[in-house]
């Protein structure tokens, strides 16, 4: 384990310690162990772990392109379906004549009607049109339960035919930064061209988030994969370590979301 963890921030260990279970429980079982959905952080060391076993991963989420996926290990004898996954598409209902939704707002009812968020995967707004994806399990709960967005009634149903899900492109501009460690500080610095000082007043204010978990310790180490959000600033992402220049520093390729 100890091995393992030198790769990896320690406040991942939970998720790894639990990752290896999964892992443990397929060569074992010798049967598929279908996850939560999992972002492509999670997901990035799940497949790290892999390594050498006999364990075969595939990943689905509904939407093209999602970013919240729920994984399905297998042992190779398996053919992975669609079904295997359940994963259920809802439409959100609304006065949309008097009520404008957010991404926010889907969001914050959802995890107020007491749904984990490793439950459900990624909302897509379009115009007036909102849908969510969630494990399949829960549809018969969502049915009854998410009623209302705010103080606005909703309904939902489920979105049948996959030719009906909204597709969203994101482009991301990629840029070569050369930083002096991977410290957040010093990462977040480089990505809007401010002052290591500045970026740490940002962290301290508590608008830096990593992995959408809001992050205040400038000295964080980031790695391949992290996603993070700068309030004002935008979405970024850690594409690739491209080794270091003649003078130490390392060669980060990054991404941001247009």
């Amino acid at each position: 384990m100890e091995s393992i963890m030198q790769h990896f921030r320690r406040d991942e260990q939970p998720f790894i310690e639990m990752a290896l279970g999964w892992l443990r429980e397929v060569e074992n079982s010798y049967a598929p162990k279908l996850t939560d959905f999992l972002d492509p952080r999670e997901r990035f060391i799940l497949e790290s772990l892999i390594g050498d076993l006999d364990v075969l991963v595939e990943s689905y989420g509904a939407f093209p392109n999602s970013e919240r996926m729920r994984v399905l290990l297998y042992p190779n004898y398996y053919v992975p379906e669609r079904e295997d996954f359940e994963v259920t598409v809802f439409k959100i209902h609304y006065a949309t004549k008097f009520i404008t939704l957010e991404h926010k707002d889907v969001l914050g009812s959802l995890m107020s009607i007491g749904i984990d968020r490793s439950k459900f995967g990624d909302i897509h707004l379009d115009g007036d049109e909102v849908q969510f994806a969630v494990a399949t399990e829960l549809k018969d709960y969502m049915t009854a339960n998410f009623t209302s967005i705010g103080k606005a009634k909703v309904s939902v149903n489920i979105v049948e035919d996959l030719e009906e899900l909204i597709v969203t492109h994101d482009i991301w501009l990629e840029s070569l930064e050369i930083v002096s460690s991977m410290r957040l500080d010093t990462v977040v610095a480089g990505l809007i061209s401010v002052s290591r000082q500045k970026a740490a007043s940002l962290i301290h204010g508590d608008k830096v988030r990593v992995n959408w978990t809001t992050q205040n310790n400038p000295a964080m180490e980031l790695y391949e994969s992290d996603l993070l959000s700068i309030r004002g600033s935008g979405r970024f992402k850690v594409i690739a370590i491209e080794g270091r220049t003649r003078k130490d520093n390392i060669r980060l390729l990054t991404g941001k979301l247009e």
